[in-house]
């Protein structure tokens, strides 16, 4: 059987400057798998590559064993690939839902004779599981920086994706919202809400650097530095690495 998510050499340069190199990893179907390294060292680029934001140079991605390297962001969106952005850019000037709305209708997942009302009832469960459901209709420009990452949750979750990759979805939330982020991922994973096969959620691809956390509810983690990975391995694995401690942690994890 094909691997969930295959990336084979994936290979970015930006002039001079390797941001990705020769990158090479699986993925299985049910997994929660961590992202962690330096600022700098290629995570972002990473996701990019996979999601068709960015071209790559080298290199292959396949999902479900279909080669999509090369697709538009759009078309791997379609295809059941998601991710969320570290800075988020609503449409600030609309409601809240009406953002999550247009994640329903963008990616497809509309069908035809399906009512606005039905993608509005969607697009509130979506919210109500990120736990922003009350500021609904709300223009988006009110929201919290924490508020903002849930909102960018809640238009990913619109798609209904199969493999979801979040870009530091603790990131601005203080210990109780992280707490709750956290547990709210679990339960998302575990119960397939919004997973298109409805019997299980998403995988999920996460870059954090609040690496306690993270360690708490991902299945393995991928560390990345200067662009390579350095070491893939379980949260205890990756905790007693050494390489990961001296060049990531530097000395203490």
């Amino acid at each position: 059987m094909a691997p969930f998510l295959k990336v084979e050499g994936l290979t970015k340069k930006f002039g001079g400057l390797t941001a990705v190199n020769t990158v090479s990893f699986q993925m299985k179907r049910d997994e929660i798998v961590g992202l962690i390294g330096p600022n700098g060292s290629g995570k972002t680029t990473l996701i990019r590559l996979i999601t068709g934001a960015l071209k790559s140079d080298a290199g292959t991605v396949t999902f479900r064993g279909e080669d999509i390297t090369g697709q538009s962001s759009w078309g791997t969106v379609k295809k059941g690939i998601v991710a969320t952005h570290q800075v988020v850019r609503p449409f600030r000037g609309l409601p809240i839902i009406a953002n999550v709305m247009i994640g329903c209708i963008g990616a497809g997942r509309v069908k035809r004779g399906e009512w606005v009302k039905r993608i509005e009832a969607k697009a509130q469960d979506a919210l109500e599981f990120c736990g922003i459901a009350h500021l609904a209709k709300e223009r988006a420009s009110i929201l919290s920086h924490g508020d903002l990452t849930r909102l960018e949750i809640a238009r990913a979750l619109a798609t209904e994706p199969e493999l979801l990759m979040l870009d530091e979805p603790f990131g601005g939330l203080n210990p109780h919202e992280t707490e709750l982020m956290a547990k709210s991922i679990k339960r998302l994973h575990k119960g397939g809400r919004f997973g298109r096969l409805h019997s299980e959620g998403p995988s999920m691809l996460i870059i954090e650097h609040k690496l306690a956390d993270l360690m708490k509810i991902v299945d393995r983690m991928i560390v990345l530095n200067y662009g390579e990975i350095l070491a893939i391995g379980t949260p205890h694995e990756i905790a007693n690495d050494e390489k990961v401690i001296v060049a990531y942690i530097g000395g203490e994890m």
